[in-house]
């Protein structure tokens, strides 16, 4: 599912004893909220990586006039804030619990960030435990910021 260089990473870092925190996200239009979000996950392990939502799977869970920015894009806007060790994009096809079982099973982290408001909080939170991590809440969702409302603004300017 994983690029192999990667895995080869965070075994290594796994090795080292790192614990490694994972968070997920689309970040698109990044903002404020976004960044708040990102050092609160980098303060709770030794390692930060960032899995960023793919083109085609944005489009799937926002539509299709969504990612307003493209993958390489947001990629790069999350690798300049020098928050995490390593920043990725995740695969397309990572649409059922099988693909999320795979992907928390070859990546092992120690810790799932999430927001307040990420879905499927108790299944995640059940995975995570069912191979050793943990799922921390690290930040609260702020209802006044976030890309949809950005983009809204944005349209109306």
């Amino acid at each position: 599912m994983l690029d192999t260089s990667l895995l080869h990473h965070l075994k290594t870092l796994r090795d080292q004893g790192k614990k490694i925190t994972l968070v997920t996200g689309v970040f698109d239009l990044l903002h404020q909220e976004h960044k708040i979000f990102l050092e609160k996950a980098s303060q709770i392990g030794d390692v930060l990586i960032v899995g960023v939502e793919s083109d085609a799977r944005v489009r799937q869970l926002k539509g299709e006039n969504r990612p307003i920015q493209n993958q390489e894009l947001r990629k790069k806007q999350i690798e300049a804030l020098n928050l995490a060790d390593t920043v990725f994009i995740l695969p397309e096809e990572f649409t059922t619990a099988e693909h999320y079982d795979q992907f928390v099973k070859e990546i092992l982290p120690a810790y799932l960030a999430v927001s307040s408001h990420t879905p499927f909080q108790e299944s995640k939170e059940m995975l995570m435990k069912k191979y050793g991590g943990e799922l921390k809440v690290v930040h609260e969702f702020n209802p006044e910021v976030s890309t949809t409302i950005l983009e809204k603004k944005l349209a109306r300017s």
